[in-house]
């Protein structure tokens, strides 16, 4: 190749060692309709063995991420106690820790920004419930489980924090 100054430039010898690299093409190149088969099969087989036990994991996302919201919602609880000396009355309840309560007992020290953001559902869409007496402590604080019911089995059982505070 002429450049305008006179010289000429080397030729380019990269696309040369890359076709001598790949080999020659022939007939018998790619994938043939049994192969794409046999793949497909084992990919079945695969996926039944796994998408059974991926099914059930949504059901134990929605545990786990109610115990998270139970933990978070008790330590802004046990903040509210420090500032204001109680744990919000029953008619106050857990709307006491995003947003200043009125009624008795009448927060001494409530924070300006609350102790939560918003306060959350649990995971099927439900309030959190917050007795105060507790059953065994200060308060109770559980989610009723996907069934909505009181007690169950599985993921339809309570999910809950006592704290004896």
């Amino acid at each position: 190749m002429q450049l305008q100054s006179g010289k000429t430039e080397p030729p380019d010898r990269s696309a040369n060692k890359r076709s001598a690299c790949r080999g020659p093409l022939t007939d018998e190149s790619g994938i043939s309709l049994i192969e794409t088969l046999i793949v497909l099969v084992i990919i079945g087989m695969v996926s039944a063995m796994i998408v059974p036990n991926v099914i059930s994991r949504p059901d134990d996302a929605r545990v786990t991420v109610a115990q998270a919201d139970i933990q978070s919602i008790s330590a802004a609880l046990k903040m509210y106690r420090l500032d204001n000396g109680a744990y919000p009355s029953r008619s106050q309840g857990l709307r006491a820790l995003v947003s200043k309560p009125s009624g008795a007992p009448a927060p001494r020290n409530w924070h300006p920004e609350g102790y939560l953001p918003d306060l959350p559902v649990d995971p099927w869409g439900r309030d959190y419930v917050y007795e105060i007496p507790g059953e065994t402590g200060a308060y109770d604080l559980y989610s009723l489980g996907a069934d909505g019911e009181p007690g169950g089995e599985g993921h339809d059982n309570d999910i809950s924090t006592r704290n004896v505070g």
